[in-house]
């Protein structure tokens, strides 16, 4: 008798608790994985704390990634604006001492006064440009830059940017060609006038970062359904710890890519968000002491 009724409490005081200690997990539970809810009513006779302990597992996992994800962006922001500080204060404190130098007296020398306008203007420009490229940016990332495709010959267009850029840099004797494969023409399908972009700023960084009396040169390639196109310059390279954020925006490497060569620091990250727009995809491969090649594809025209 006593047996039975010990066997008979202890079978509704353990039932008991289970219902109690189940109730409870499964709050936490619909907390933590609202999706599985169903999963675990409709299984109760599983396991419950073996399946509890899995979910919870892997939600901590998945949050201590988002945690690290967010890290990571926090740090970026504030490398971010950081460097948005000082390329913004820089052409705006040279402004306000060229136009404090004219208050102060030098407007009235002639030797000086157009000078100082010349210099302050120049850093207006600057601040334009810097300006142009953030909302360039912003516009392809929102997706309110619409992207106008068309079919033209990307080595005509090279070709076109080769002669604006030998028209501004006439005094540094720099060579443009086009290596053998790009002796015949290649039509692609993308937005020509964003593409040109494209050419200008590679071709620019070519001869900004390119020795004195340097060669460019652009090979086009025939990848299947992709055509390929690669700007090269013979210049001193770039550090290998540095093509990994080489896109970054402001980002320069040091010393030899300094900001005294000029241009908003955005340049290659606006390459690559409209190379990107296209569904392609933009690299880059240097050596130092020899040079350096970015290559990018575009669709091919059928």
């Amino acid at each position: 008798m006593f047996a039975l009724t010990f066997g008979a409490s202890y079978t509704v005081i353990r039932y008991l608790l289970e219902r109690f200690i189940y109730r409870k997990i499964k709050i936490i539970y619909k907390s933590i994985h609202q999706s599985n809810t169903q999963h675990l009513v409709g299984n109760a006779s599983e396991d419950v704390i073996t399946q509890v302990s899995d979910d919870v597992t892997t939600w901590a996992k998945e949050r201590k990634d988002e945690i690290e994800l967010l890290k990571e962006q926090e740090a970026y922001r504030r490398e971010f604006v950081g460097n948005l500080s000082h390329e913004l204060k820089t052409p705006i404190f040279q402004m306000q001492g060229y136009i404090d130098t004219l208050l102060e007296g030098a407007l009235s020398d002639p030797q000086v006064n157009y000078a100082f306008l010349n210099k302050a203007s120049n850093s207006v420009d600057r601040l334009i440009e810097l300006v142009d490229d953030l909302t360039s940016i912003s516009r392809i990332e929102s997706g309110e830059m619409e992207m106008k495709l068309k079919k033209f010959d990307i080595r005509s267009l090279v070709s076109d940017v080769y002669e604006e850029m030998k028209d501004l840099h006439k005094d540094l004797d720099i060579s443009f060609t086009f290596r053998q494969s790009a002796d015949i023409e290649f039509k692609v399908v993308a937005d020509r006038k964003r593409i040109k972009q494209v050419l200008v700023n590679l071709v620019m960084n070519a001869i900004k970062y390119g020795k004195p009396k340097g060669h460019i040169s652009c090979g086009i390639y025939d990848m299947d359904e992709n055509v390929l196109i690669e700007i090269s310059d013979d210049g001193q390279g770039i550090p290998p710890q540095s093509l990994p954020r080489l896109f970054e925006r402001f980002y320069r490497v040091e010393q030899s890519r300094n900001r005294d060569a000029g241009g908003s620091g955005l340049g290659l990250s606006i390459v690559k968000h409209i190379i990107e727009a296209h569904g392609q995809t933009i690299k880059v491969r240097s050596e130092l002491g020899k040079g350096t090649t970015f290559g990018f594809t575009l669709k091919k025209a059928e």
